[in-house]
């Protein structure tokens, strides 16, 4: 692997990471709210469940129960997501993260000394 491949690399698994420890300090125990964000973000700018699945090698079966909230996906699996609709449209990616997150980090910088 050459530098200039493992510095992209890196990067994408920072990002990842980021996100799943942000999910990691968030869990508040409510189902669905994943699935409300996707659902949300899927109306809005037009993703097919399926492109979804495609893009994650998923089957769409899975990507049917986190949009109707039948089961929530894991912390690492949620950061798939956002990697996956980053791949399709990552305006809808950041909304994602948004919906889903809120300002977590953001209240969290504030209650810090």
């Amino acid at each position: 692997m050459t530098s200039a491949s493992y510095s992209i690399y890196r990067k994408d698994v920072i990002s990842c990471d980021y996100i799943y420890d942000a999910l990691l300090l968030w869990d508040d125990g409510s189902m669905g709210r994943a699935g409300k964000a996707l659902r949300e973000v899927l109306t809005q700018y037009g993703i097919s469940q399926n492109s979804l699945a495609v893009k994650m090698g998923l089957q769409r079966s899975a990507i049917y129960k986190w949009f109707h909230e039948e089961r929530d996906p894991t912390a690492e699996t949620v950061a798939d997501v956002v990697e996956a609709l980053k791949g399709l449209n990552s305006e809808a990616a950041e909304a994602f993260v948004q919906l889903y997150l809120g300002n977590i980090l953001k209240d969290q910088n504030q209650n810090q000394p």
